[in-house]
């Protein structure tokens, strides 16, 4: 496939000038746009963006710096070339001041403009991939889910790319983790969001009556069957079906399963013909599936039907200060509902939410938050309005700080320790301001396990400012000369 080429724009009003510029560039195979004027600069640049903007300084009805400075203000994603027939240093320094990706001085040679437009170039597909990493990879929240931890970019990632296509996808993970909002966003992502997307719960429909509601019935197919019954399947032709909790259909029901997935139709309940569906399956458990079919309750080859995508949802326990982000959002979602004057979260809050392990996941969170704005009002979610567990860890959290600083320091190992000119020079010394904040940082990570968002909730400072501090402590290391040999 052939790649698009590069598109230069060459501001410069002598004609003759401009011809010999564009000259310059055709052995680059770029695509050149010519304006005259500062009008009709901006007019080119009313559609899609070039690669490079060529600017001379001088132009008939605008000074080139002015262009230039409307051209970054616009927001035109374009590197700026700017050229002048003015040796002027203070020029160049006020032209690399508002944005301008190099200086040429005119009279310049062909292999210099060409130089200087290629570097252009790819500094300017750079920082696209750049900003497409970003977005990709540095997002606090994505169709309806929320979270920047690593293990959530892995998943948007995953859900992106696995949405255009119709491959099975299989969602694992334990309860309240957000399963259906995968399966939601995989469909409205997807080459199938006109369609219908339809949500049946294998666990909460009796076994004698799932097969019916997932292939549906005929009139009269059995006592009670006053009227017929479409099915999800039927239901979801064009569309999705999200079969939650599959791991519980039982085996006789999972044959007939694996034979809609390979014929790509059903036979109803109470009919003999057979009835096409071109329908797309993401399932969920919270069972691991592998270990159903080694006890011989999940059906081999249903698995590698399904198990096509596999998506591992993590628990939040394991996704560092995203439970934060998640109490944010409900707490100002509830707090508007029910008219109250929430807005924020206190540090003990934030600490004891950091701390718990929250086995019920995202939803026993949205349970906390919700019965907490109902039963307060107030600015500010206090620790006194949590349920008795969270306050209790809190509490234990903070006693067992208390007592490790008193052990610590009154809690000498001799008496040989706890007096004399040795304890005495330990408590006159005055210790740099950046050691003191480094032992801080790291006995915080220690005593939390490890977790930087637990530290920084801790410390009451926000992890970015412990990941900075922790980058520059690394970085000043690589720095320092390497002793060998004691030397």
């Amino acid at each position: 496939m052939a790649t698009a080429r590069a598109k230069v724009l060459l501001v410069e009003d002598t004609v003759s000038l401009a011809a010999t510029y564009a000259g310059y560039l055709e052995a680059e195979a770029v695509e050149i746009e010519i304006a005259g004027t500062a009008a009709g600069a901006l007019s080119a640049l009313s559609g899609p963006a070039p690669d490079v903007i060529v600017l001379d300084v001088k132009l008939p009805d605008m000074d080139g710096l002015e262009l230039l400075g409307r051209i970054k203000a616009d927001g035109v994603a374009a590197e700026v070339v700017v050229i002048t027939g003015q040796a002027s240093v203070n020029l160049a320094v006020e032209a690399m001041r508002k944005g301008a990706f190099d200086f040429i001085m005119k009279p310049f040679s062909a292999d210099r403009l060409r130089v200087t437009v290629t570097n252009a170039i790819k500094h300017r597909k750079l920082s696209d991939r750049i900003e497409e990493i970003g977005e990709a990879f540095d997002r606090d929240r994505f169709q309806g889910l929320i979270g920047r931890s690593f293990a959530m970019q892995t998943i948007y990632r995953v859900l992106q790319n696995a949405a255009p296509t119709d491959a099975t996808v299989f969602l694992t993970g334990e309860s309240g983790t957000g399963k259906e909002l995968c399966a939601r966003a995989l469909h409205d992502l997807g080459k199938r969001r006109g369609g219908p997307f339809i949500t049946l719960n294998c666990a909460a429909i009796p076994r004698d009556l799932l097969e019916s509601e997932i292939f549906g019935h005929a009139r009269g197919a059995f006592t009670g069957a006053v009227s017929e019954r479409k099915g999800a399947v039927l239901s979801a032709d064009g569309g999705t079906l999200f079969l939650d909790e599959v791991c519980e259909m039982d085996l006789a029901l999972q044959s007939k399963m694996l034979r809609f997935l390979q014929e790509r139709s059903i036979r109803r309940v109470g009919e003999d013909h057979a009835r096409s569906a071109d329908v797309r399956i993401v399932c969920a458990s919270n069972r691991d599936p592998l270990q159903e079919v080694a006890s011989g309750r999940f059906r081999e080859d249903l698995y590698y039907r399904l198990h096509v995508v596999p998506v591992e949802l993590p628990p939040l326990r394991e996704r560092d200060d995203d439970v934060l982000l998640i109490a944010h959002k409900f707490l100002n979602e509830f707090a508007l509902e029910d008219g109250k004057r929430f807005k924020e979260l206190s540090s003990d809050v934030e600490a004891a939410f950091l701390s718990y392990s929250w086995p019920g996941n995202v939803r026993q969170l949205q349970n906390v938050i919700r019965t907490a704005v109902v039963l307060n009002d107030a600015d500010r979610l206090e620790l006194s309005m949590l349920p008795g567990e969270l306050r209790a860890l809190a509490g234990a959290g903070s006693a067992g700080a208390s007592v490790g600083r008193i052990s610590s320091s009154q809690a000498p190992s001799s008496a040989a320790e706890a007096s004399g000119p040795e304890a005495e020079r330990r408590e006159s010394a005055i210790l740099p301001l950046d050691l003191v904040i480094r032992t801080a940082i790291e006995r915080a990570i220690d005593r939390c396990g490890g977790s930087i968002p637990k530290a920084a909730a801790a410390l009451k400072v926000s992890p970015s400012t412990i990941y900075r501090r922790l980058q520059t402590q690394e970085e000043t290391t690589d720095r320092q000369p390497r002793r060998e040999n004691g030397k």
